[in-house]
């Protein structure tokens, strides 16, 4: 009885914790934006307590703010410059007339509308092949999907004014008192375990760390690929930081991403010179465009993923893919952009509390 007692409490418990995550869900969102950008600060408030101008020492609060000040310049400052670049472009996308662009590819259809017909030879009532390329091609230049998205975020945040205050406010501490969240957490769990939790803590922070600045060189280092590339084929300095620019972003969701932003930035590229002549410019620009997106994939799939996968959550290539297809399957694209941090802190965990477990003894080795 006393077994059922105690098992039907963590029930309640847990369901308890669920409805007040949901209900508070501004608040965890505040929060764990806050942690991401801690963790990518973190190593600046470190490198700035190390500098001494004789006796004295930046303070741990004045460090913090410094940096906390040198994050939103930077995130102002990336608004300022690429939302003008992206909203330009969409307002562009939006204009396009799919029937020129059609016209502009009449004879590759010809050709693949020959063999769409041969395939689904014998079929009743099959919808014409220029029909479905120009209800895919309104699709993708219909911009309300991205509005859609950028309200959803809004939405979730707040009032943009309260949710800039809120995440300063938390990311100042965090940043602060590094050890801030773990005690707190302690306070909650039974005695016997906090130095386990501790440690675990300790290590969950240090494997975050360095894949959020991992990833953040990563979309770097895209982002100057692309666009130097983009600016060799002949592209316009804008369009190709723009390009640039949409590939280091959706270049986030795992594996999928890379191959979205390619196919963006190519039509962007399209989009903008419409008035070329198909065999003898449009084209070979496209597969010089294309060029590049493989190379930049090249790249990334062999030099930088490695290097942030690899040295960051200390993870096989293998185990990295599995959780991102298991975590897409289960939530769609936030769940493969959340999942390898979320895998992450599951197996510093399990190690702590799971160590004789021969399974987790094996995944968890190299941490």
């Amino acid at each position: 009885m006393n077994s059922f007692c105690r098992y039907l409490l963590i029930i309640i418990g847990v369901a308890l914790l669920g409805y007040l995550l949901w209900y508070f869900s501004n608040v965890l969102a505040y929060i764990l934006v806050a942690a991401v950008l801690s963790l990518i600060g973190r190593p600046l408030v470190g490198l700035l307590g190390k500098v001494r101008l004789g006796s004295f020492r930046l303070p741990d609060g004045l460090s913090a703010m410094l940096v906390l000040i040198f994050i939103w310049l930077v995130i102002f400052g990336f608004f300022r410059v690429f939302v003008p670049l992206i909203a330009n472009e969409a307002n562009e996308l939006s204009k396009i007339d799919s029937q020129l662009l059609l016209q502009k590819l009449e004879k590759p259809i010809d050709k693949l509308e020959e063999w769409y017909y041969d395939y689904h030879a014998g079929q009743q009532n099959v919808r014409s092949l220029e029909d479905l390329i120009n209800e895919r091609i309104k699709s993708v230049l219909n911009i309300s999907m991205i509005t859609n998205f950028f309200s959803s975020v809004v939405g979730l945040l707040g009032n943009v004014f309260i949710a800039i205050f809120s995440i300063s406010f938390i990311t100042f501490f965090f940043l602060k008192e590094k050890s801030i969240m773990t005690d707190f957490i302690v306070l909650l769990i039974p005695q016997k375990h906090e130095q386990a939790i501790r440690n675990a803590m300790t290590s969950t922070r240090l494997l975050l760390m360095r894949y959020f600045a991992g990833l953040l060189a990563q979309a770097m280092g895209i982002l100057l690929l692309a666009t130097i590339g983009m600016l060799i084929v002949g592209i316009d300095f804008s369009l190709a930081l723009t390009i640039g620019l949409v590939m280091a972003v959706i270049n986030v969701i795992p594996y999928l991403g890379p191959y979205l932003g390619g196919a963006i930035g190519i039509l962007l590229g399209v989009s903008n010179n419409l008035d070329l002549n198909f065999s003898a410019e449009l084209l070979p620009m496209v597969l010089s465009m294309l060029s590049v997106v493989v190379v930049v994939q090249l790249v990334d799939n062999f030099l930088f993923q490695p290097l942030i996968f690899g040295t960051s959550v200390r993870a096989h290539p293998l185990e990295i893919f599995l959780v991102i297809i298991i975590a897409g399957t289960l939530a769609g694209i936030p769940g493969m952009i959340l999942g390898i941090p979320t895998y992450t802190v599951i197996r510093v965990f399990a190690k702590e509390f799971l160590s004789r477990v021969r399974v987790v003894k094996k995944l968890t080795r190299n941490i």
